[in-house]
């Protein structure tokens, strides 16, 4: 048995499938300890672990980020990026680490294994000399030759011109992406530790070995990854009780007996306005021979009403009986909920207006596995058009029932504890 310190950031998609791994963690006899937001711990304890909540870290609430972030209020695209990494990713960065070495100090670990974006993480590795590893269940795409600079939602071109405008753009981008690498480096050494050679796209990543969700399927084409980076596919346990495998909804025997296809439709968890897609969505198959299911998630205010009779909506609704009957899934774009689709093989129509999320549309799109809507805020004819596409052409699903096929034989949670055990005899 090893004494294993996970971390996770307290937002919805980055707690459960971390916590998917700490159960298989636990169900190999690992002691596990968690260092998350005190809102996530009853998830965690569930399974078996152990949480140690932020203290010095400025805990707060998803539902409510300005309440802790006053410059949050408000903000989409960019200006939100740029607000997270200072206020919320480095910003907290220093008191996680104080609160990991503390934790450590009462008692030791054997690994720690963190979520990216919980920098302290890294930060406290180094500090301790800890055995570090990255748990990561957001995407893991790293700049590369022959890809597109990473945040525009931009797919590879071919030829002199398109060599040209990666050129062009990536020098542009680089120059963005420097003013927050000199933060990362200030913030290094705030916390008393030395520069290194770690850019805004490689900070968040252990050097030893990352453990990311995904397949190398689903990132464009590429020779250059480096060998400690190891995708597990979707790090989503069906087996593990879940919000997402609770109970059904009133309306379930709607979905269970439905004679017409079943489109759902989510914004994730968190930019979740559903003027920018849900309601769109509905209006744009309020007269179509379809059951459109609607997935608020936690954050989002009932519907107005009324809504047009082939919807149903739930706040949360269970995935492992969902998906398997869904044709088309209409999303913003969170990648968790991406690859559960995919591992199911539903087609996706994405919208991807912020943060990770344009990248992942642009590669769905790439791909041919669903249709990208340039957009987080699409009209509802275009939504309309996608659905249709996506439903009617075959080679969409065909593409999604492959990638889902490698999702799955990636070995998801047990491949990820496999490796976080074979870090252990390093």
């Amino acid at each position: 048995m090893a004494a294993i310190m996970l971390t996770a950031m307290p937002f919805a998609g980055h707690a459960r499938p971390i916590r998917a791994v700490a159960a298989e963690l636990v169900r190999r006899g690992h002691d596990v300890r968690v260092y998350t937001g005190r809102s996530y711990a009853e998830l965690f304890t569930e399974v078996g672990a152990r949480v140690v909540p932020w203290q010095a870290a400025p805990d707060f609430d998803e539902r409510n980020y300005a309440a802790t972030f006053p410059r949050m209020r408000e903000r989409k695209g960019f200006r939100q990026v740029l607000v997270n990494l200072e206020d919320l990713f480095l910003g907290t960065a220093p008191a996680q680490l104080a609160d990991l070495v503390a934790a450590h100090a009462q008692e030791p670990w054997d690994l720690l294994a963190g979520d990216p974006m919980a920098l302290g993480t890294r930060f406290a590795a180094e500090h301790l000399g800890s055995r570090w590893a990255t748990v990561s269940p957001i995407a893991v795409w790293l700049p590369g030759e022959g890809i597109p600079p990473t945040g525009l939602g931009l797919t590879p071109a071919a030829g002199l011109p398109g060599r040209v405008r990666d050129t062009l753009l990536g020098a542009v981008a680089g120059a963005g992406t420097r003013v927050l690498t000199r933060r990362y480096q200030r913030t290094r050494q705030e916390v008393g530790l030395a520069p290194d050679a770690e850019t805004f796209a490689t900070m968040w990543y252990s050097p030893q070995v990352v453990v990311g969700a995904g397949s190398p399927g689903l990132d464009y084409p590429r020779s250059d990854l480096p060998a400690h980076i190891r995708f597990v596919g979707d790090l989503t346990d069906d087996g593990v009780p879940h919000p997402g495998g609770g109970p059904v909804p009133e309306w379930w025997d709607d979905v269970e007996r439905a004679t017409v296809p079943v489109v759902h439709v989510t914004q994730g968890t968190a930019n979740v306005d559903p003027r920018d897609l849900v309601l769109p969505t509905v209006e744009a198959l309020a007269d179509r021979d379809v059951l459109v299911v609607v997935g608020l998630g936690h954050r989002t205010d009932p519907l107005p009403g009324p809504l047009p009779a082939n919807v149903r909506v739930a706040a949360m609704v269970p995935y492992p009986r969902l998906l398997p009957l869904t044709s088309v899934m209409v999303t913003n774009g969170g990648y968790g909920g991406v690859l559960q689709a995919l591992r199911h093989g539903v087609p996706l129509v994405v919208a991807g207006g912020d943060l990770d999320k344009p990248e992942i549309a642009a590669r769905i799109g790439w791909h041919g596995a669903g249709v990208n809507l340039r957009t987080g805020r699409p009209r509802p004819a275009a939504i309309a058009r996608a659905v249709d596409a996506v439903s009617t052409e075959p080679r969409y699903r065909a593409t999604a029932a492959r990638l889902g096929a490698e999702l799955r034989a990636l070995g998801g949670t047990r491949a990820a504890a496999d490796l976080l055990e074979a870090h252990l005899r390093v």
